[in-house]
């Protein structure tokens, strides 16, 4: 495993569509084994692929329940409403507020290309729509009520 860059607001590999994956290989096996220590290492709650310069629809996330890894993710239902600060990796520094569905349900292939479906509700859910719109070449500062600020050591303990 490896520690991979994480690219930043302003990269155009950002804005790009990822491609579908279309079968499980050995370098991407590694790259979602990089992206999980790539996450964890940069203290964050979910890495999608383009983040890390790879235009592939595979996200990464840990809401402190352990690793989900999704492959080709899709969301197939939502409801409900929460609006709440939200920051990534990509945007070192900065966070905003942003609304999101409450629920979410996606559907996608796990590691071994198995159909799995994912439900989750409040951060889960959050970071789910966060990741997938990495896939889609959307940042969440898009999506920002009002303005960015400036990330404080308080608004890190929430």
């Amino acid at each position: 495993m490896a520690l991979r860059t994480i690219r930043e607001i302003g990269d155009d590999v950002l804005k790009k569509p990822c491609k579908e994956v279309k079968e499980m290989t050995g370098r991407l096996k590694v790259l979602i084994d990089d992206m999980l220590e790539t996450m964890y290492d940069a203290d964050g709650v979910g890495l999608a692929a383009p983040q890390v310069g790879i235009l592939k629809r595979i996200v990464v996330i840990d809401v402190g329940d352990g690793p989900i890894v999704l492959v080709n993710p899709k969301i197939v239902a939502t409801d409900g409403e929460q609006t709440g600060q939200e920051g990534c990796l990509s945007v070192p520094g900065k966070c905003g507020d942003v609304t999101r569905p409450n629920y979410v349900k996606v559907v996608a292939l796990n590691e071994e290309m198995e159909p799995v479906e994912i439900e989750g509700t409040e951060l889960l859910a959050r970071a789910l729509c966060h990741e997938i719109d990495h896939l889609d070449g959307h940042l969440f500062v898009e999506k920002v009520i009002g303005k960015l600020r400036e990330v404080t050591y308080e608004d890190e303990e929430e």
